[in-house]
C-alpha cells in the first residue's frame, strides 16, 4: 500500500500595505490645510463687512502687480530645482534654489514697497483716519507675507542639506515637501491678488 505524503497547506502571503504619501508630506498638507481654512477665514470676513458699507474705494499699489510676476517666476525657477534634482544634476539644483531664495527675497522687498505706497495714499492699518477696506488689505498680504518668509527659512534649509549631498535622485522627499509648500504660496497670492483686484472697489 503506497504511502501518502503529508502535503502543507500553501498559504499565499498577502502584499503588506504601505502608505500612500511620506508621513512628513502628510503634516505638511494638514499645515497647508490649516493656513487655507485662516484664509478663508478672512476672505469670508471681508466679503462680510464690505457689505456693511463705510467701505474705503482705492486701487492696488502698482507694485503689486510686479510682484506677483515675481513670484510666479519663483515657481518655474523652484520646478527647475525640482527637475534637476530628480536628474542628480546637484550643481543646477543649487542655482536654481539660490535663484528661488533670491526671488522670494524680491517679492518681499515689493510687498513692502506696496505697503509704503499705501500710506502715501493715506490708507492705514489702524488709527482713527484707518478703513476696513485697508485693515483687510494689510492682514491679508502681510500673513502671506509671514508664511513666505517660513518658505525662505525652508529653502536655505533645503539648500544647506543640497550642499551636503543629502538630497538627490534617491533622496527627494525634502526637496519635494519644500516645492509644494512654495508652489502654494506662489498661487495663494496670485488668489489674493485677483481677490483683491476684483474686491477692492
Amino acid at each position: 500500500m503506497a504511502k501518502t505524503k503529508n502535503i502543507a497547506p500553501i498559504v499565499e502571503e498577502q502584499p503588506t500595505t504601505t502608505l500612500a504619501m511620506h508621513p512628513k508630506k502628510f503634516a505638511m498638507w494638514l499645515f497647508i490645510v490649516s493656513i487655507l481654512m485662516a484664509f478663508g477665514g478672512l476672505v469670508s470676513a471681508y466679503i462680510v463687512r464690505k457689505g456693511d458699507g463705510n467701505w474705503l474705494e482705492f486701487d492696488l499699489p502698482t507694485i503689486f502687480y510686479w510682484s506677483t510676476g515675481v513670484i510666479l517666476l519663483s515657481s518655474a525657477t523652484m520646478h527647475w530645482a525640482i527637475a534637476s534634482a530628480r536628474k542628480d544634476e546637484l550643481g543646477q539644483v543649487k542655482l536654481a534654489m539660490l535663484a528661488t531664495f533670491g526671488l522670494g527675497l524680491a517679492f518681499l522687498a515689493m510687498q513692502w514697497q506696496g505697503w509704503a505706497d499705501l500710506v502715501a495714499q493715506g490708507i492705514y492699518f489702524a488709527g482713527r483716519t484707518s478703513n476696513p477696506a485697508g485693515s483687510f488689505l494689510y492682514v491679508l498680504s502681510g500673513l502671506h507675507g509671514l508664511h513666505l518668509m517660513g518658505g525662505l527659512v525652508f529653502l536655505v534649509l533645503i539648500l544647506v542639506a543640497v550642499f551636503q549631498l543629502q538630497v538627490h535622485a534617491k533622496s527627494m522627499v525634502r526637496i519635494e515637501m519644500c516645492a509644494t509648500y512654495w508652489h502654494f504660496l506662489d498661487v495663494l497670492w496670485v488668489f489674493l491678488f485677483v481677490f483683491l483686484l476684483v474686491n477692492a472697489n
